[in-house]
């Protein structure tokens, strides 16, 4: 095809034809990909239990697969592994965008690896409601732990479902206790609907505040207080000092206004810094404080076993769930009664007993 700056207007002009394009696969490359050697149940158990990490990280991702026959192999080593789990100290962790979430699980770990322990966190990293892309750049943000040997970082994608990665986040700690992970970190997205989740996954809830960011009135607000075993005010140093001494009375005035917590431990307030590795063992004695008074008290088992009982109906919903939406008849009826109801033909409440009418229809015909 002609260009046209070759025409006569422009023969001042000149336009080279450019270089040959140079094929996009590496002509040395092999043809045929090396293949992983697929492992079997037994393998995946045996290599969680001496605490192998490649092992670890292959059994994880078959947690998250969505296909059918990875879920089967995860759920028989998720069974096979849960008698050797339950021995560690379970923390979730939140806080709103830029409170330093990650810079403050950096020098946490490194306190918790320092005192001989393992740590391994579990960051639910926002998936992006367009391309359902996630960044998982969660180690980046954490350069010191990141390089330890007794600490195994990994980031999973919220996809869309808090749900859904709720559950493999609580089928992933079980994979971790098993490797012999004694503290277990749960990194959240940030203040909104996560916290629930997680909340009914982990033994301790610590929220992390910052102060003069105008958003005293917001974190004195119920729902996410009223959730947190202990609030840290993070950025405690140079000039900001004073307003975090300010926010931290604040928010030890607000927690007078809320009722006892069903463990009956009064949270603490505490500032530090997270950048500067200031404060660091307060906040950690604070939670061994909890511990212990959890453990004396029976609180900390009687948490569990409620956690275990409402994990064990979050799965029977979703497998329901998944199950209605999986016969393609509900679905086509489904499309027909909402046009039914957006044209006002029919109501909502009629026209969700029709798509349980057929529902239940199908199941007998099974």
């Amino acid at each position: 095809m002609e260009h046209p700056e070759n025409s006569e207007e422009y023969k001042g002009l000149q336009v080279n034809s450019g270089v040959v394009s140079q094929p996009v696969i590496n002509p040395y490359r092999k043809s045929q990909r090396l293949k992983v050697p697929e492992l079997s149940v037994n393998d995946y158990v045996e290599g969680i239990l001496k605490g192998d990490v490649s092992i670890l990280g292959r059994a994880v991702t078959l947690v998250e697969s969505t296909a059918p026959r990875h879920q089967e192999i995860a759920q028989e080593v998720i069974e096979k592994c849960l008698p050797y789990s339950g021995n560690s100290r379970r923390i979730g962790i939140t806080g709103v965008p830029g409170a330093g979430k990650s810079t403050s699980i950096d020098v946490f770990g490194l306190h918790v690896l320092r005192n001989g322990g393992k740590l391994a966190v579990l960051a639910i990293d926002p998936s992006s409601e367009r391309s359902k892309g996630s960044i998982l750049g969660d180690k980046t943000r954490m350069e010191k732990l990141s390089q330890e040997k007794d600490a195994f970082i990994r980031p999973s994608p919220s996809a869309g479902s808090l749900g859904g990665v709720a559950r493999k986040t609580r089928e992933t700690i079980v994979l971790c206790e098993a490797a012999g992970y004694d503290n277990i970190f749960v990194e959240t997205v940030g203040v909104g609907q996560s916290e629930t989740a997680v909340h009914s996954m982990v033994d301790f809830f610590l929220l992390i505040q910052l102060a003069g960011t105008g958003d005293e009135l917001q974190g004195i607000k119920r729902g996410i207080m009223e959730m947190a075993d202990g609030i840290v005010i993070n950025k405690c140093d140079g000039d900001n000092v004073e307003r975090a001494k300010l926010a931290a009375s604040q928010f030890r005035n607000a927690l007078f206004l809320f009722p006892p917590s069903a463990s009956k431990w009064k949270p603490e307030v505490i500032t530090y810094s997270g950048y500067y590795n200031q404060g660091i063992d307060v906040v950690w004695d604070m939670i061994d404080r909890y511990f212990a008074y959890v453990k004396k008290t029976g609180y900390f088992e009687k948490k569990r076993n409620e956690q275990a009982k409402f994990w064990m109906v979050e799965t029977i919903d979703e497998q329901l769930r998944k199950h209605f939406y999986g016969i393609p008849e509900v679905r086509a009826l489904m499309q027909q009664k909402e046009i039914r109801v957006l044209n006002n033909e029919q109501s909502s409440f009629t026209a969700a007993k029709d798509v349980l009418d057929c529902y239940f229809q199908k199941l007998k015909e099974q």
